[in-house]
């Protein structure tokens, strides 16, 4: 019974510290986030499988990490240089409908990921496509061509990426 209320309370204090943070979906976790929600298990796991008796040291572990967190996005709030350090800044994948081969190997991603991402808005050809970001929480924003119809040629959309 004490494993469940300790579970019971490392839960609350875990769940509270994420509310109070602000959390985003899981999926556009920056770096910083992601480390965090890594480092958690870590400071709790002593206190679930008690080899720490003290529920203490997982509570005062948690508090510390979500306050470390919260200043640290307090100050990429007001000192930019930070930001630029703690997180990633979006690259231009695309431009004018042209690959930019150096973005795209920096970043590790392939022609298929853009193709698949230009499929998703509804667009069809490469030429259609006025930029491709890959934005700082790891997603692609796919900003089409002025003008670009998103559903026309909509029969030739199983040849996107295949020639």
């Amino acid at each position: 019974m004490e494993t469940v209320i300790r579970i019971v309370i490392l839960y609350t204090v875990i769940i509270t510290g994420l509310r109070i943070l602000g959390k985003r979906e899981f999926g556009q976790l920056s770096p910083a986030e992601l480390v965090t929600l890594l480092i958690i298990p870590e400071i709790v796991s002593p206190a679930l499988v008690r080899e720490d008796p003290s529920l203490t040291n997982a509570i005062v572990g948690t508090t510390t990490l979500f306050s470390l967190v919260f200043v640290v996005s307090l100050l990429m709030h007001h000192v930019r240089p930070l930001e630029k350090v703690v997180s990633s800044s979006p690259t231009l994948l695309v431009s004018d409908g042209r690959f930019l081969a150096e973005n795209m190997n920096k970043e590790r991603v392939s022609p298929e990921e853009i193709y698949t991402e230009i499929r998703k808005v509804g667009l069809h050809e490469l030429a259609q496509v006025r930029w491709v970001v890959l934005e700082s929480d790891g997603t692609m924003s796919v900003i089409p061509k002025p003008g670009v119809d998103r559903h026309m040629h909509a029969e030739s959309s199983s040849s996107v990426g295949g020639g």
